[in-house]
């Protein structure tokens, strides 16, 4: 009878060794898992939400950085509304904004559309393209200047080979934010257009089939087929570049400097208050929370659209 007994409950003990097993294994892949997703919200917390909630708070601080920080409340947000150069920057802002949405987005899709059109070198043409986006910005802007040195510079020079008059370029109020726009076109366009491209490919070729056969031209199928078929990509584009050229602070900095007022943007202004004129953090922290309400928005409509998209 005991040994019947015995022989009943072996089973019953190596499946409980067995549950508990699974358990210790359950228990620690989830606590392995529990670790990564930490470390990850730590670095999150650490270098994002730290650095947002603390521009916040310095900007209704006065702080140099010397002495202690002092409340001030709204005050740097009044400075800041009555500074001159502030509705300045705000125009040069949207001024490059606007010139780098005629330039910036119209020509990448021009550009992928004509390259979606060749039948040979279609490699080697992109790698052409996107070799700009591989430099680093401030090498492609220490580029541009000597293209727009207005003394021994490459466009005067050939300029001058061709017998026309030469130009100060951003030198020049009239010329300084479309130079500036053209920078930022060519070292950022390879992206976009890449992007272009690989929309390009899911678009059926039994669409331009059916207008060949209708007798469409190569622009009536770029205009009623390619660019319809485009229209989700072209508008998260358009977005995301509004969000990028807001922030531009590269190609004024260093082809025109902080203190020019014919390009100062929103981001050097910030750069002028922190470091280079009045070393107000807290007043440059104002302004860097009022860019972030902005830009926020534009997040929010690009998140509402790409949900819609995807439902």
């Amino acid at each position: 009878m005991a040994t019947t007994t015995t022989a009943a409950a072996l089973p019953l003990r190596h499946a409980g060794s067995r549950r508990s097993g699974w358990l210790r294994r359950r228990l620690g892949d989830n606590l392995m898992a529990y670790a990564f997703l930490a470390a990850g919200l730590v670095c999150f917390a650490l270098f994002s939400w730290y650095p947002l909630v603390r521009s916040v708070t310095l900007s209704f601080q006065q702080d140099n950085l010397v002495t202690d920080p002092e409340w001030v409340g709204t005050a740097n947000y009044r400075v800041l509304f009555d500074d001159p150069l502030f509705g300045t920057a705000i125009r040069n802002t949207v001024e490059f904004t606007g010139l780098a949405l005629v330039f910036g987005f119209a020509v990448p899709i021009a550009i992928a559309i004509l390259l979606n059109e060749l039948r040979h070198f279609k490699t080697y043409f992109r790698l052409v393209i996107y070799l700009p986006v591989m430099l680093p910005p401030i090498v492609s802007a220490m580029l541009w200047q000597f293209f727009y040195d207005p003394g021994q510079g490459l466009f005067n020079a050939l300029l001058h080979g061709a017998h026309l008059p030469t130009s100060q370029w951003v030198q020049s109020p009239k010329t300084a934010m479309l130079s500036l726009v053209l920078v930022s076109t060519w070292a950022n366009m390879g992206g976009s257009t890449l992007m272009y491209l690989a929309a390009l490919q899911s678009v059926p070729p039994e669409l331009y089939e059916a207008a060949e056969l209708d007798g469409a031209g190569l622009w009536q199928r770029v205009w009623r087929v390619t660019l319809p078929q485009l229209r989700f990509i072209m508008l998260v584009m358009l977005l995301l570049q509004i969000t990028a050229t807001m922030q531009v602070f590269i190609e004024p900095f260093q082809l025109t400097g902080f203190t020019n007022p014919d390009t100062i943007t929103v981001m050097t202004l910030i750069y002028r208050y922190a470091f280079a004129v009045n070393q107000d953090f807290g007043l440059a922290a104002a302004l860097s929370v009022l860019l972030f309400v902005v830009l926020s928005a534009f997040a929010a409509l690009y998140l509402r659209i790409t949900r819609e998209e995807t439902v």
